[in-house]
């Protein structure tokens, strides 16, 4: 078992040790294992959250990290963006870029089972490998429902698990000999990105996600692949009024 991942009551202090370890390198590490690829992904989610949405919706970027749907969504929609997270360390991130950039966004620490918001509050919800990492996705999805203003929409970007065996094996045999080697380089930890091909041994991937958010009281649910299914883009909508 990984050090920075249980399934038990030490889960979520695990992944906030974890990724207070990754936040200052958090950024760079995506550009290296994922050559780049991660922003593209990152900007069709934001695509598809905001199809058909006008300027000035109001998102809810649920495990923020260092801010980049966010900051996305407000440059290239208009949004006005609250950004939450539970590890300071990337929120730090987070607002400094905020700093940087003179972004109108808000960054709050919080707990994804437990959000500070009130029902209906956002018009869009975006999770950027962020589910997987929560002790409860099911739980964590009745949330954003409840948060998710009548007819508003939901996108949840991770890693998936591909349909095709070939894919499949090829996929894991590169997570498990690319991650240990980037945790080591710049962490010196290869736990730090081990983590991945670990936590989705029980994550659902976009198929299970697609029932999660079904059971959650989503509807017109459905999901895209990237890479052959080695990434998936989950998508559903709070029933209209």
């Amino acid at each position: 078992m990984n050090k920075y991942l249980s399934y038990d009551e030490q889960r979520a202090p695990k992944v906030r040790a974890m990724f207070t370890r990754l936040a200052w390198r958090y950024d760079l590490v995506n550009d290296v294992m994922s050559f780049g690829l991660h922003r593209i992904w990152k900007r069709q989610t934001v695509a598809i959250a905001f199809e058909g949405r006008p300027a000035g919706a109001r998102l809810l970027d649920l495990c923020c990290g260092t801010g980049d749907i966010g900051f996305l969504a407000e440059e290239t929609r208009g949004a006005r963006v609250n950004g939450l997270d539970f590890t300071l360390p990337m929120l730090a991130v987070a607002r400094r870029r905020r700093h940087d950039s003179r972004s109108g966004a808000a960054f709050t620490q919080g707990d994804a089972l437990s959000l500070p918001y009130p029902d209906a509050s956002f018009d869009v919800i975006t999770v950027g490998y962020g589910l997987r990492n929560i002790a409860d996705p099911q739980a964590a999805l009745r949330e954003m429902r409840r948060v998710l203003a009548p007819g508003g929409r939901v996108v949840i970007l991770d890693f998936g698990k591909p349909d095709n065996p070939v894919a499949a094996a090829l996929y894991q045999a590169f997570l498990r000999t690319m991650m240990p080697a980037v945790g080591w380089l710049f962490h010196g930890d290869p736990q730090t990105y081990l983590y991945i091909p670990e936590s989705l041994k029980r994550y659902p991937g976009q198929r299970g996600v697609a029932d999660l958010m079904r059971n959650a009281g989503f509807v017109n649910v459905r999901y895209e692949n990237r890479l052959l299914g080695t990434m998936g883009i989950n998508v559903g909508e709070a029933p209209g009024t």
